[in-house]
């Protein structure tokens, strides 16, 4: 679904199909699809990953070449152990900095990272089976806006519209973020099975020893 696709369908959901006298501009629909999908994109970002030089004698590394960066979930130094070997890091603005005995040598480092979904004219990269929650997140910022503009101004549908449109979208964004926090805890879980510890875990619950 294209960011025109997503229009029409939020326009369907909030019956604002009249083109001669849409309550709601292209451009102020698109600025709430954009939150919508900024919000999406904190619990569920697009995964990828960049190989970055580190630098000779540093433990430091410039990321900043990572655009639309949400969060940084894993770094491995070096590339190519089997299996993978995964470093403690710390993070501060553009800055990673490897948290380990061995220095780099100025060999690549491979980052593993969320980033901001798209959604343009031409393309998306939100699943398909979560197009509906953000036409729901853009929805409710929609009337919310709507009922935040409405306050002590006529309008035909009478003085409770503005009351209308605000529980309305409360009741939208109540759902949306709702689910958004359910998939973020899910992506959470998933994404950590993905790695095998670099060492074995520490039971809780079994004492070892002599």
């Amino acid at each position: 679904m294209n960011l025109s696709e997503m229009r029409t369908t939020i326009r369907r959901d909030l019956h604002d199909e009249d083109a001669t006298n849409y309550r709601w501009t292209d451009d102020e629909l698109d600025r709430h699809i954009t939150r919508a999908v900024s919000r999406f994109s904190q619990a569920l970002p697009v995964e990828d990953t960049a190989d970055i030089a580190t630098t000779s004698g540093s433990r430091e590394v410039d990321i900043s070449q990572l655009s639309n960066r949400v969060m940084i979930e894993a770094v491995e130094y070096p590339i190519g152990s089997y299996p993978p070997t995964y470093r403690r890091f710390a993070l501060w603005q553009d800055t990673l900095t490897i948290l380990s005995d061995i220095v780099p040598d100025g060999s690549d480092a491979r980052i593993y990272y969320g980033k901001l979904h798209t959604l343009d004219a031409s393309s998306s990269t939100i699943p398909t089976q979560h197009e509906d929650l953000i036409a729901l997140g853009a929805a409710a910022y929609a009337l919310l806006e709507w009922a935040n503009y409405a306050i002590n101004r006529v309008n035909v549908g009478g003085a409770d519209t503005a009351t209308a449109y605000q529980e309305q979208g409360n009741e939208l964004l109540a759902r949306f973020r709702k689910e958004l926090k359910r998939l973020g805890r899910a992506n959470r879980v998933r994404v950590r099975q993905l790695y095998t510890p670099a060492t074995t875990p520490v039971s809780k619950s079994i004492v070892t020893g002599p």
